[in-house]
This record gives C-alpha cells, sequence and structure tokens, in this order.
C-alpha cells in the first residue's frame, strides 16, 4: 500500500456550542488550523503517484474559499469542532479522489482530530 500526505493551512474563528459558559471554546475564539489530507493506493497510476501533489490545489482552494478568515459557525452546520471539520473536510476530498484515506485537523501543536472511516 502506497501513501501519501499533504498539510494545508487556514485560519478561521469560532464558537463551540452547547458548552458551559466558563468553558473557553464556548466563547469566541480562534486558531490557526493545519490539515492533514491522507491518500492511499495499492497499485501507482501511470505517471508512478498515487495523486499528483499539483493536484491537490483544488482541495487548498476550496479550504481558501469556504473557510480560511470565516467565522467557522456561519460555514459549517453542526458542531465546529476540529472532528466535525475533519468530517467536513473528508467528505469534500473523497468526493474528489476515491483514494483519500483520512483527514486530520490540528487547532495547536499539540492537538489533532482525524476521520478515517
Amino acid at each position: 500500500m502506497y501513501t501519501i500526505s499533504k498539510q494545508f493551512n487556514f485560519s478561521a474563528s469560532h464558537i463551540i456550542e452547547g458548552l458551559p459558559e466558563q468553558h473557553p471554546c464556548s466563547r469566541l475564539h480562534g486558531h490557526n488550523y493545519v490539515v492533514e489530507l491522507v491518500l492511499a493506493a495499492e497499485k501507482l497510476n501511470a505517471t508512478g503517484f498515487v495523486v499528483d501533489y499539483n493536484e491537490l490545489a483544488v482541495f487548498k482552494n476550496m479550504i481558501d474559499e469556504t473557510l480560511d478568515h470565516r467565522h467557522l459557525n456561519d460555514v459549517l452546520i453542526g458542531p465546529t469542532t476540529a472532528e466535525s471539520i475533519a468530517k467536513y473536510l473528508y467528505d469534500h476530498a473523497k468526493h474528489i479522489w476515491h483514494e483519500v484515506i483520512s483527514v486530520s485537523v490540528s487547532e495547536t501543536p499539540k492537538t489533532n482530530a482525524t476521520y478515517r472511516p
């Protein structure tokens, strides 16, 4: 099995609803998110790639156009947790490449949430 991954970045604000008022994430705040897209294939394509990294620019463009410098509560339906963002991005990527196996989202250098079906 061959795997490749690429990281993408975006900045956005959000409020996680349903938390106690004293919880810091219940207030308006933001993150510099790091997203990792992972793709895998049993065989390489005719050029020798799982997917050409240049083809992943469409994923970067989608992130930039829909999430970067946005208030995530205005963009996403449902929770704006890292877990939910990972699933949202996975679903978008999977519509483009069947080779997608997971998407991870980090809000800080010490935290990471991954969606993998």
